[in-house]
């Protein structure tokens, strides 16, 4: 599998699909206080394309020049699909960072959620074993993300967590039409940027919806 290594975008002449695959690699699991060191995407053409964040700014509304313009512009564009596995935290990481809430979205963990509820098992390495038949090493999942350096091994991770979303997307997205959740999925991805805000913001573990 073709991976490529670039330095905090994507380069000027890249071609977006109409759905680009993204996950993000960080520090921690906390936004606030864990920085983004890595974002990888796939047009799901075979290809991973792994970005190494090492600007340490973050994106400010007082800053003149915009990091990562060309990524940035696919997170805003409205007719690029952002395909995700756990959006709920790709999305808050790169909000955080960028000022940006990507949408549209579909979320391979949610329709997972809606369509396999005879099992409780979600996470993207069981999705890829049991549609794909393919078997997904996590091994890498708790690396050092913000070495200077990154492992052969932590590239191969990396690239495994986007290379096969658009084909798990395909299968599900046939499962929600069988299931005629097809439509109840649509507004949950569409409140999902809404749902990473609401994390960041500070109501993470609230539900504001209840009584």
């Amino acid at each position: 599998m073709p991976i490529y290594l670039h330095d905090d975008d994507i380069p000027d002449n890249f071609k977006f699909n109409d759905v680009v695959a993204i996950d993000c690699e960080t520090l921690g699991l906390n936004p606030h206080r864990d920085r983004l060191c890595l974002i990888q995407i796939s047009n799901g053409d075979g290809n991973a394309h792994l970005i190494k964040i090492r600007s340490e700014q973050k994106n400010m509304d007082s800053m003149k020049k915009i990091l990562a313009p060309n990524l940035c512009s696919m997170l805003s564009d409205s007719k690029i699909t952002k395909l995700f596995h756990f959006a709920r935290f790709d999305v808050a990481v790169l909000y955080s960072h960028y000022k940006i809430l990507a949408s549209p979205i579909f979320c391979t963990k949610i329709a997972s959620k809606l369509v396999r509820t005879y099992t409780d098992k979600h996470g993207l390495k069981n999705l890829v074993q049991e549609i794909l038949d393919i078997d997904i090493s996590k091994r890498q999942q708790s690396s050092d993300w913000g070495t200077e350096t990154l492992s052969e091994s932590q590239k191969e991770y990396a690239a495994s967590d986007v290379l096969h979303l658009h084909k798990l997307m395909s299968n599900l997205e046939k499962r929600l039409e069988r299931e005629n959740r097809s439509d109840f999925a649509k507004s949950c991805f569409s409140f999902l940027p809404n749902r990473s805000r609401l994390d960041i913001e500070g109501w993470k573990d609230e539900d504001i919806f209840s009584h």
